[in-house]
Formats: C-alpha cells, sequence, structure tokens
C-alpha cells in the first residue's frame, strides 16, 4: 500500500484489511470501469441510517418531519464535501484526464461522492461498527447540537482562510484524552501559519476539539488583522 493510503488511513482512524475496497472507493468513474458508483449507493444508506438513528436516540420528542431535517442539514453534498477536504480526499482520488483538468479534485460533487463511497467500504471490511464510529467522529456533534451545522463550521473557515492567504494547512494535534470510554474529553492544539500562539480546543469528540481551537484561531488571525 502507498504512503499516502497509510497516511489516509490515519486520518479515517481506521486501518483496511481489504486494501482493494479504499482503492475502489477512491476511483471515480472517469478513471475507468472498477469504480467507486456502486459504493456510494451503499454509503448513502448507510449515512441514513446511522445519522437517523442518532438523531432518533438523541431527540426523542422529534417527529418525523423534525427528524428528516436534521438529517438533511447533517447529510448532504455541501456537509460532506467538507469532510472529504478534511480528509485531504482530493489528493487521493483517481480522476480521468478530463475531471483533472476541469478541477475535479475540488468538486463538491466528486468529493461528497467519495465520502459516501469510503463510509461503504468501511462498512464492507470492517463491519457496522467500525462504520458508525467513522460516521460519528464527524456527525455526533451536530446530532447533539443541530443549530451548530447553520453555519459553515470553523475548520472549514479556517482552511479556506490559509488556503486563499497561500500558506499551509492548519496541523492539529491531540494533546489528551481524558475520561472513561463513554465520557471522553479531547485536548486539541491548533497550529497555523503566520501565528505564534498556538491555540486549543477542548470537546467530548476529536473533531468537536478541533473545531474548539480552529474557532479560537480564527479570533485571533481576525485580531491581528484588525489590529495591523
Amino acid at each position: 500500500m502507498s504512503a499516502d493510503l497509510v497516511q489516509l488511513q490515519t486520518t479515517l482512524a481506521y486501518q483496511f484489511k481489504n486494501s482493494q475496497l479504499l482503492k475502489q472507493a477512491l476511483t471515480h468513474r472517469s478513471f475507468g470501469a472498477d469504480n467507486n458508483e456502486r459504493l456510494e449507493f451503499l454509503g448513502d444508506a448507510l449515512l441514513d441510517l446511522i445519522v437517523g438513528e442518532s438523531l432518533f436516540n438523541q431527540h426523542p420528542g422529534a417527529d418525523e418531519g423534525n427528524l428528516s431535517r436534521l438529517r438533511s442539514s447533517i447529510v448532504n453534498k455541501s456537509a460532506l464535501a467538507g469532510i472529504g477536504r478534511e480528509w485531504n480526499l482530493g489528493e487521493h482520488m483517481l480522476l480521468g484526464a478530463g475531471e483533472l483538468k476541469s478541477g475535479g479534485r475540488s468538486r463538491d460533487s466528486i468529493l461528497a461522492d467519495t465520502v459516501e463511497a469510503v463510509v461503504a467500504a468501511v462498512y464492507l471490511d470492517g463491519g457496522l461498527s467500525a462504520c458508525r464510529k467513522l460516521v460519528d467522529a464527524w456527525t455526533l456533534e451536530f446530532v447533539r447540537n443541530p443549530e451548530a451545522r447553520q453555519t459553515k463550521d470553523a475548520k472549514t473557515r479556517l482552511q479556506e482562510k490559509m488556503q486563499a492567504s497561500g500558506h499551509g494547512l492548519p496541523d492539529y494535534q491531540v494533546l489528551a484524552i481524558e475520561g472513561e470510554a463513554h465520557a471522553q474529553s479531547f485536548l486539541v492544539e491548533c497550529r497555523v501559519e503566520g501565528l505564534e500562539r498556538v491555540h486549543r480546543g477542548r470537546g467530548r469528540s476529536k473533531r468537536a476539539a478541533e473545531q474548539q481551537a480552529a474557532l479560537e484561531t480564527l479570533k485571533s488571525l481576525e485580531s491581528a488583522l484588525m489590529s495591523g
């Protein structure tokens, strides 16, 4: 397996037993016949199931209409594309020459479809428990607090800001994981080029802690810009 795919599995926090499933999940139809379209179909269904069940359990008073709206706000093309960017899927996808020339690596629709395919690949390789863990890592905070999805999340805004200024991507490091498995607390720091101060965030998931650290970093960048 290539070093790039090893790094991607580290990002996903999942190690594939069958690496061919991951490769297929990353293969766009423009690249060849053995592509990820069937995996996209399965991944879409799995996301509906996993997020739907989480919402059902977390919001016992919500009716069917509200649950459907909440799920749509968490699982949609824009949200999935954002996850794809956090995973740096664009660097790993296999695209045909035409898609490469037209900017396919950064297109929301392709990124979102690839996330769905990766979800399905994890399910086929490791079962529902492994798939649920992957999906929960980025959805649970929005299941518990749906209002958090109403605006573009802090990690996405920080990444876009750094890319627009020609700097490297933010670097997140887990400093500590505290508490029992069912009630863990994560402490994460965020470092960015051009800002000496390192900001930290804490949350009940790694993603939530990263979001808090990113938000504090954005505040510092905006403050530095105003004072400059």
